[in-house]
């Protein structure tokens, strides 16, 4: 009766981790039927010429490469209560809700990244807030001296006079490095400035955003070792330029044409970011704006800017492999608008804390997370007593902030970030799995312990039917 419990035991026990473990299982033998049908598709090594065995060694690599990216850590996904955010295939993502500030997706979001032609963004942003669109851009020596092989142009020649507008067209939809750089140094010298004043603006302007992570050397992100920013950074830049209308127009247009003239050639060309051509495969509804990225250095980056009616959205993907660039994208902004909701600052905070705060304020949180659990810092700008920027986080993961007044008697409460916070153990995972290694191995100790018994009694009655 005994042995019988104690065999329900453990069948109960393997049947309990054949439940955790069934779908993985099935998921590597679907992978391994899958590999060796490759494999048997495939030439001996022997056999391969040389070029085989490097394309070989490429996938190869590339597989890993994938592989290694997809199962990088995402910070998000470690908060408690927060909902799990879908795997990329890139070193780096973010998304951030546009009207808040608050991150909604964080993978690797401060790694030092080569942000490639989304760049040109925040030469676009600059742009409008220095330059205008009537301005006469030269394509200079310098503008072109920056097309290496491969490197995106639309073919302007030294000398080319066009207007800041298209300019900025070929800029944001042909992704031409040259008018990128004419851009820059149209808008410096309208303030009697040069081609590094620009650059020294753009590194301005991106510290003034709340970037910390950047350092942009050119205005059209060709490989430069000291040129690189990070997720984060880029979606702030992202943020800033849903204040500028014109972005937008530029950015959902298929097709651009920039006229002959006395002062240059025609030249058409086409937007690049196919979740914004309507007759793409890859095209996403939501999608208002964005930029494309590519060098061998950075592999591909993506910004991209979103609005369903209800959220506003910047997503940004870096350093994605090829084939996963707007599907990820995709899944990245679904799950921006699909998992979070608006919470009115103004009705949660406690009335004596402001004397006065930004309307309609509000922080983004998913359902599971009251506003009473989140943690309030706030900054008060250089040269007020009272005036600053309130910023709330939840798990140290800010979810939104606004400009405040804060109440005469205020005083901010110390708040420490610690890793523990980030996340949450599933204590009644651990409790269940340890339970159920206990009773198999106290299973398995049993019947061995009886199979030895059985052995030494089989032994004693030969031993007495010897001495017989």
């Amino acid at each position: 009766m005994k042995r019988m419990i104690r065999l329900i035991a453990v069948v109960s026990a393997v049947s309990l981790i054949g439940t955790f473990t069934s779908g993985s299982m099935r998921q590597v033998r679907a992978s391994e039927a899958g590999a060796s049908q490759n494999e048997s598709n495939e030439k001996p090594e022997s056999e391969m010429t040389e070029e085989e065995k490097a394309a070989k060694a490429e996938k190869e690599a590339r597989e890993k490469a994938l592989k290694e990216a997809y199962e990088l850590p995402v910070q998000t996904n470690e908060i408690k209560n927060w909902p799990e955010g879908p795997g990329t295939y890139g070193d780096s993502a973010i998304v951030m809700d546009a009207d808040s500030g608050a991150i909604l997706y964080a993978k690797n979001i401060d790694k030092k990244e080569y942000p490639a032609s989304i760049t040109k963004v925040l030469t676009a942003l600059l742009a409008f807030q220095y330059g205008n669109m009537e301005d006469t851009v030269t394509i200079s020596d310098h503008a072109l001296s920056c097309l290496g092989s491969g490197y995106a142009s639309i073919g302007l020649k030294a000398g080319d006079k066009i207007s800041m507008e298209q300019a900025l067209y070929a800029t944001l939809l042909a992704s031409a490095n040259e008018a990128a750089c004419a851009v820059g140094e149209t808008v410096a010298a309208e303030h009697d400035q040069d081609y590094d004043w620009f650059i020294r603006q753009m590194n301005t302007t991106c510290k003034n955003l709340g970037g910390t992570n950047s350092n942009f050397t050119n205005t059209n992100g060709v490989y430069d070792e000291n040129h690189y920013t990070c997720a984060r950074d880029m979606a702030l830049i992202g943020k800033a330029l849903f204040d500028y209308p014109e972005f937008f127009t530029i950015c959902q247009t298929e097709q651009y044409a920039i006229p002959a003239s006395d002062t240059v050639e025609e030249h058409i060309f086409q937007q690049k970011h196919h979740m914004l051509i309507k007759d793409n495969k890859d095209y996403y509804e939501y999608a208002i704006a964005g930029k494309t990225g590519y060098t061998t250095e950075a592999e591909n980056t993506l910004i991209t800017l979103a609005d369903n009616g209800e959220r506003r959205l910047v997503c940004v993907v870096m350093r994605t492999y090829g084939g996963h660039t707007y599907s990820d994208t995709r899944a990245l902004l679904e799950y921006g608008f699909q998992n979070f909701r608006n919470v009115d600052i103004a009705e949660n905070e406690k009335k004596d804390t402001y004397d006065a705060l930004e309307h309609g304020a509000c922080v983004v949180l998913p359902e599971e997370v009251d506003f009473d659990k989140l943690k309030c810092k706030v900054e008060i700008h250089e040269g007020s007593k009272r005036e600053g920027t309130a910023t709330y986080y939840y798990k140290d993961n800010p979810v939104g902030s606004c400009e405040v007044t804060v109440a005469k008697d205020y005083k901010q409460k110390e708040i420490a970030f610690s890793e523990s916070d980030k996340k949450s153990i599933d204590y009644k995972r651990i409790v269940l799995i340890c339970t159920v290694g206990v009773v198999i191995l106290m299973g398995i100790g049993s019947i061995i312990a009886g199979i030895i018994r059985k052995r030494k009694r089989r032994k004693r009655r030969k031993r007495l039917r010897k001495r017989a």
